[in-house]
Protein backbone atom coordinates (compact mmCIF):
# COMPACT_ATOMS: atom_id res chain seq x y z
CA UNK A 1 0.00 0.00 0.00
CA UNK A 2 0.84 3.43 -0.62
CA UNK A 3 1.48 4.84 2.86
CA UNK A 4 0.68 1.85 4.86
CA UNK A 5 -1.96 1.33 7.21
CA UNK A 6 -1.63 5.20 8.55
CA UNK A 7 -3.19 6.35 5.00
CA UNK A 8 -6.29 7.71 6.42
CA UNK A 9 -4.51 9.39 8.92
CA UNK A 10 -2.74 11.41 7.11
CA UNK A 11 -5.60 11.80 4.56
CA UNK A 12 -7.36 13.75 7.88
CA UNK A 13 -4.06 15.64 8.69
CA UNK A 14 -3.85 16.90 5.50
CA UNK A 15 -7.47 18.25 4.69
CA UNK A 16 -7.99 19.46 8.22
CA UNK A 17 -4.85 21.59 8.37
CA UNK A 18 -6.16 22.94 5.33
CA UNK A 19 -9.52 23.99 6.16
CA UNK A 20 -7.74 25.33 9.43
CA UNK A 21 -5.29 27.45 7.59
CA UNK A 22 -7.90 28.09 5.21
CA UNK A 23 -9.99 29.73 6.81
CA UNK A 24 -7.85 31.48 9.34
CA UNK A 25 -6.18 33.22 6.34
CA UNK A 26 -9.81 34.37 4.61
CA UNK A 27 -10.44 35.92 8.05
CA UNK A 28 -6.99 37.53 8.71
CA UNK A 29 -6.21 38.57 5.07
CA UNK A 30 -9.64 39.30 3.23
CA UNK A 31 -9.22 40.06 -0.45
CA UNK A 32 -8.02 43.97 -1.84
CA UNK A 33 -10.54 44.42 -4.05
CA UNK A 34 -13.56 41.54 -4.00
CA UNK A 35 -15.00 40.21 -7.50
CA UNK A 36 -18.19 41.19 -8.67
CA UNK A 37 -21.06 39.33 -7.12
CA UNK A 38 -18.68 38.49 -3.94
CA UNK A 39 -18.45 38.90 -0.24
CA UNK A 40 -15.55 41.65 1.07
CA UNK A 41 -14.75 39.68 4.08
CA UNK A 42 -15.84 35.65 4.80
CA UNK A 43 -18.67 35.49 7.50
CA UNK A 44 -16.77 35.57 10.83
CA UNK A 45 -18.81 32.96 12.56
CA UNK A 46 -19.20 30.32 9.87
CA UNK A 47 -15.26 30.59 9.50
CA UNK A 48 -14.53 29.83 13.16
CA UNK A 49 -16.55 27.00 13.45
CA UNK A 50 -14.76 25.45 9.85
CA UNK A 51 -12.18 26.36 11.23
CA UNK A 52 -12.36 24.68 14.74
CA UNK A 53 -13.70 21.28 12.71
CA UNK A 54 -10.34 21.72 10.51
CA UNK A 55 -8.17 21.79 13.74
CA UNK A 56 -9.97 18.75 15.62
CA UNK A 57 -9.53 16.81 12.57
CA UNK A 58 -5.63 18.26 12.51
CA UNK A 59 -5.12 16.98 15.32
CA UNK A 60 -6.91 13.86 15.54
CA UNK A 61 -4.94 12.61 12.13
CA UNK A 62 -1.67 13.60 14.51
CA UNK A 63 -2.85 12.00 17.59
CA UNK A 64 -3.51 8.71 15.38
CA UNK A 65 -0.15 9.14 13.49
CA UNK A 66 1.71 9.23 16.70
CA UNK A 67 -0.25 6.64 18.94
CA UNK A 68 -0.66 3.82 15.93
Amino acid sequence: MFLGDDLLAWLLLAVGGALFIGNVVAIVRPPDKPEEGSLERAPIGRSLLMAAVGLLGAVWGVATLLTG
